[in-house]
């Protein structure tokens, strides 16, 4: 499963937006099977923040681990926000 995430915004920046992004993907997560990978496309989002990040892509790092993969991480802002969510 590839999740776009532009598709929540190209300007990810408050807790309570990525926590109701977060929300709101759940029935499509209850679908994936157990062998699926989760690829997490970055591209065309101008800003991710740390808070946005730690409601969306914390919980889903803790539900589904290693299979979670990131592509189109070249954006300074997304290269800073994930260095801050690995320090944590």
């Amino acid at each position: 499963m590839i999740i776009q995430v532009k598709k929540f915004g190209t300007t990810l920046v408050s807790r309570p937006s990525g926590k109701e992004a977060w929300l709101a993907f759940q029935p499509v997560l209850n679908e994936i099977s157990n062998e699926e990978d989760i690829i997490v496309d970055f591209s065309d989002v101008i800003v991710l923040t740390p808070s946005w990040a730690d409601e969306f892509l914390t919980p889903l790092r803790e539900r589904f681990q290693n299979r979670v993969k990131l592509q189109h991480t070249d954006n300074p802002s997304v290269i800073a926000t994930l260095a801050i969510l690995v320090k944590q």
